[in-house]
């Protein structure tokens, strides 16, 4: 089981889920460096406050939102179950920190079935419709059989 440090709101996991808010903002702050140490489109007052505006707004919406992110990420892999990467539908998968084996799993929050996936025990329409199969020819097998041995005798 992964340890995890409560203490820190974002752990390494979330920085890197972050990783693609992130080169955008450094994307914005370059440009909005550069455009205050070149200005390309003159002194003047309008200008100036028009190309702040259209880099500073989306800069403070963007680091905002990704502050919210951050913690809702943060939030989900603290309370629930989390597997090691690709291994989250494959039986006897690994938790790495939320849910044990021992505990009751947690109830979906929007209310719906299972979405397709399958839990443990669980099995698909056409396995059991398989297993139906193979009971009914063990059935007519067991029948030609019968008939067999009371005709031999």
């Amino acid at each position: 089981m992964a340890k995890t440090n409560s203490n820190k709101i974002f752990d390494r996991e979330t920085l890197l889920d972050l990783t693609v808010n992130f080169i955008p903002l450094f994307i914005i702050l370059f440009f909005l460096v550069l455009f205050l140490l070149i200005q390309p489109w003159g002194g003047g007052l309008f200008p100036m406050a028009l190309m702040l505006g259209l880099l500073v707004i989306p800069f403070v919406g963007l680091a905002v939102l990704t502050y919210f992110s951050g913690k809702a990420i943060a939030g989900a892999e603290k309370s629930s179950t989390v597997y090691y990467p690709g291994q989250a539908g494959m039986p006897n998968a690994e938790v790495t920190h939320g849910e044990s084996d021992d505990e009751e799993p947690q109830a979906l929050d929007s209310g719906s079935e299972h979405d397709g996936e399958l839990t443990d025990g669980e099995t698909t329409d056409a396995e059991t419709a398989d297993a139906d199969a193979a009971d009914e020819t063990e059935t007519a097998d067991e029948t030609a059989a019968k008939t067999t041995n009371q005709d031999e005798s």
